[in-house]
């Protein structure tokens, strides 16, 4: 699943995004926490798959099982 995150430096400036599309992984989790649903996501952005958006949450369950979230915030 997390393979459908891409990390590329030439692609929006090197963010993660889906499959080297230009969809950052941030703008994904952006609209999925203002409460969009699957489908409005996927109405509005034809070229993406269900598990794109799966991908999105994985990456950040696991960008949050840090140690120590303080020095995330510092």
């Amino acid at each position: 699943m997390l393979k459908r995150i891409t990390i590329n430096p030439d692609i929006c400036h090197g963010k993660p995004c889906i499959r080297g599309l230009r969809y950052p992984v941030e703008s994904i989790l952006e609209m999925l926490a203002s409460g969009m649903s699957n489908a409005e996501i996927l109405e509005d952005y034809e070229d993406l798959e269900i598990e794109d958006l799966q991908a999105s949450l994985l990456f950040a369950v696991e960008l949050s099982k840090v140690k120590n979230i303080s020095r995330l915030v510092a």
